[in-house]
């Protein structure tokens, strides 16, 4: 089943700027697009979860995406709903709840956050360990061509409206064994952006998601690699540099990490059998 790319819908906006350029005098204001970033509240059940800062549209992908990889769901069955807080006096779109399946306990198997920022959302040593603990190794051994990844590395900008529009914001993707693309979306956050995608899966039950990949627009960051685990991606591609912990996470979990991915060539930090030469 194919996706529809990203569009731009609410996650831009208009601000107004006045351009400055050395030795130059300054020219007339203007009104110049941006990236919107706002807090997002999840609650399970009436009770809050976190607060991310992320850019609205496809919020109950990023829900499912998050919860998915706190290790609050395990799949599609053991949601009831997904819902904005949007009727009542104080009326916001910028809080959802979920509701379990009727039978299901949802119970989180993390330390609670109460804010995520757009930048990172974990922090902290013994929260890491915890979540490594939950993720069993990746043992599928897919195979991609180099010509492949190249490909896809040079279409993603073609998805990302938004940057088009703003020069900000992440995007992730979701390819398939071909290399064909599933489903991609941005925000500000490029942890978000990995949940929205992941969620859209989730939502038309097409999760986990063995033998296929991810790929984001950024850095390679740990938390990129533990959202990609939790969801069984076996190949995560990152159009820039990996951290040292992305690296040795994705060692552990026997997940392929290729960085600086151009169309010249890239970058392979572990388990290199998966990708071949054409």
């Amino acid at each position: 089943m194919r996706h529809p790319p990203s569009r731009l819908e609410a996650g831009v906006t208009q601000a107004s700027v006045t351009s400055r350029r050395h030795g130059k005098e300054p020219e007339l204001r203007r009104d110049d697009w941006v990236i919107v970033e706002e807090p997002l509240q999840i609650r399970v059940a009436g009770d809050a979860v976190v607060v991310t800062m992320r850019t609205p549209g496809h919020d109950h992908e990023l829900v499912a995406g998050y919860l998915a990889a706190e290790g609050w769901i395990r799949g599609r069955s053991d949601l009831g709903s997904i819902r904005h807080c949007d009727s009542g006096p104080d009326p916001t779109h910028n809080v959802v709840d979920v509701l379990p399946a009727p039978g299901t306990t949802l119970e989180e198997r993390a330390p609670r956050r109460q804010l995520s920022t757009s930048a990172c959302g974990l922090c902290g040593r013994e929260q890491i360990d915890d979540l490594l603990a939950r993720v069993e190794p990746i043992r599928e051994r897919t195979r991609w061509r180099q010509s492949q990844l190249q490909g896809a590395t040079e279409q993603l900008r073609g998805f990302q409206h938004n940057y088009a529009k703003t020069g900000g914001g992440h995007a992730a993707a979701v390819l398939d064994e071909q290399s064909a693309f599933l489903c991609v979306r941005e925000d500000v956050g490029r942890h978000n952006a990995v949940d929205k995608v992941v969620g859209r899966l989730l939502l038309n039950d097409e999760f986990p998601t063995a033998g296929r990949a991810l790929l984001v627009s950024g850095r390679l960051s740990f938390e990129i690699v533990q959202k990609a685990a939790m969801a069984r991606f076996e190949l995560v591609v990152g159009i820039s540099a990996p951290s040292s912990l992305a690296i040795t996470t994705a060692q552990r979990l026997g997940i392929t990490l290729v960085g600086f991915a151009r169309s010249a060539g890239y970058n392979v930090y572990s388990v290199e059998e998966r990708l071949v030469q054409d």
